[in-house]
């Protein structure tokens, strides 16, 4: 039974991220105009990209669920971010947002900012869980930010 309540909140998670991006995209402009708005494009897609090439492909999901035969990646960005793909979402879509600054598209983003920090608190449980080497990874890590989260 837990099992299949781990996989509902995962779906529900990840359900509740990919609307909350969908809606960013086609309400907006995909490339913003401004210098600060393409700033913070540009780092949310090269930390993305170096997030990316860092991973093992065995452990990329977008799930919170841990793969059986993933590896804990505490290199590259990870050494100093613990979700850094989630750092580089919040920072590509505030772009977006901030181009096109609507009521309704800051909530949006706020709400896939809550839902993120829903599904990496789920994640870490699961993490922990699975690695036992995680407290200490985490111990010394920031969660998004750096120095402040």
């Amino acid at each position: 039974m837990e099992r299949t309540e781990n996989r509902l909140k995962s779906f529900l998670l990840v359900g509740v991220q990919f609307l909350c991006l969908g809606v960013l995209l086609v309400t907006g402009p995909l490339l913003p105009g401004g210098w600060a708005e393409r700033a913070l494009v540009a780092v949310g897609l090269g930390l993305a990209v170096w997030a990316l090439v860092t991973m093992s492909p065995r452990s990329l999901t977008a799930f919170p669920d841990v793969r059986p035969d993933g590896v804990l990646a505490t290199n590259g960005p990870y050494r100093y971010i613990r979700h850094p793909m989630y750092t580089a979402v919040l920072l590509l879509t505030l772009g977006l947002v901030m181009e096109h600054l609507s009521r309704a598209r800051a909530f949006v983003w706020l709400m896939l900012a809550v839902n993120l920090w829903v599904k990496l608190t789920y994640e870490e449980t699961l993490l922990a869980q699975r690695y036992a080497d995680y407290p200490a990874y985490k111990a010394g890590t920031a969660r998004l930010i750096p120095f402040l989260l």
